[in-house]
């Protein structure tokens, strides 16, 4: 049985072509590519501009498999989390996160993750698969749905920190942010959109190669080999000098900010030592900022939260020694939704 194409892996020139082997208007194309990537139409019956007949034929020679959302937790600091059915039956998690100057989008990348990362919810649950360049732009669309109903705001900002590992995605992920910052999509700029990566040092260079103009984070999370191997297997193959090298090839290529997340964990890698190693690697890359990011417990994983106090001294230490460092808050810890946390408690 030949497999029905989905409408939105075509180009518009191979729509145009489509509609004219129809003998219809080449225009149809034009209205159809609006309804699919301005308008977000979620099914052919959306397209109100066309006829009922040629909704139908669409019907019956495409799919049009957006995600729908399975369930919406909305926790008490405005953080609001949805899980994602996809037309397969997976689930998969985004989160908006409002604050007093933004409205992020945090989207994920895969249904699950293969990279097995000690102290994260999400790698505790196999890899399924990649989720599709469009699924990804439906998670986008859904959050900013929800975020002019909730706030009567449009996102001013996305994040690849979701579930998944964006760069063993590569393909999908860099054809999302083309849908999402093209002017026939979303409209939004690149400067806007950072994707996060627990390192994929062949892929760092790729995106320098490929010329992308938005921001990467590195999740480091540990300043040395033998911590960072403890913690995070993909530093078996992605040592931290082959990440340094890779970021700085990155930032010649394309000029682009360059954050490092650290998730500081108890009596493991929150000490002034640890902090040294830290600034060495800072030292080493044009990076813009170090991100200390508060750890939220999951079950399965043997990590504690420091107490405030050796967090403050960890990020006093840090800007002693002139290092641009932020001390991120997590939002949406109630509903499993913070740094680290999703795991689609209930999947199948």
């Amino acid at each position: 049985m030949k497999k029905t194409p989905n409408i939105r892996h075509l180009s518009l020139q191979e729509l145009e072509r489509y509609f004219e082997d129809l003998g219809e208007k080449k225009f149809r194309a034009k209205q159809v590519y609006e309804w699919l990537w301005q308008k977000h139409a979620m099914s052919f019956a959306d397209m109100t501009n066309l006829s009922k007949e040629l909704r139908q034929k669409l019907g019956e020679n495409f799919t049009l498999p957006a995600l729908t959302i399975d369930t919406t937790q909305y926790s008490a600091d405005g953080t609001v989390k949805s899980r994602f059915k996809t037309h397969d039956g997976h689930l998969v998690e985004g989160v908006l996160i409002p604050t007093t100057t933004r409205y992020t989008a945090c989207v994920s990348s895969q249904i699950g993750c293969s990279l097995s990362c000690k102290f994260c919810a999400t790698g505790y649950i196999d890899r399924k698969r990649n989720l599709d360049f469009d699924e990804i732009y439906d998670e986008v669309v859904l959050l900013n749905r929800q975020c002019e109903k909730t706030y009567g705001k449009k996102l001013s900002n996305i994040v690849f920190m979701g579930m998944g590992e964006p760069l063993l995605n590569y393909k999908n992920v860099l054809k999302s942010v083309e849908r999402i910052t093209s002017p026939d999509g979303m409209g939004m700029s690149p400067r806007r959109i950072t994707v996060s990566t627990a390192g994929v040092a062949k892929a760092i260079r790729q995106l320098g190669d490929d010329k992308v103009k938005f921001k990467l984070a590195l999740s480091l999370h540990a300043a040395t080999d033998v911590k960072r191997h403890e913690i995070m297997p993909i530093n078996d193959s992605n040592n931290i000098k082959s990440l340094v090298d890779a970021l700085n090839y990155f930032y010649k290529q394309t000029g682009n900010e360059i954050t490092f997340e650290y998730i500081l964990f108890k009596d493991f890698n929150d000490s002034l030592k640890d902090a040294d190693d830290l600034i060495k690697i800072y030292r080493q890359v044009p990076a813009d900022l170090i991100n200390i990011i508060e750890y939220n417990p999951i079950d399965f994983a043997r990590f504690e939260k420091p107490e405030d106090a050796k967090v403050q001294a960890f990020t006093a230490y840090l800007e002693k020694h002139r290092v641009n460092v932020r001390l991120r808050r997590s939002r949406g810890k109630d509903i499993d939704a913070a740094c680290g946390q999703l795991a689609n408690k209930d999947s199948r």
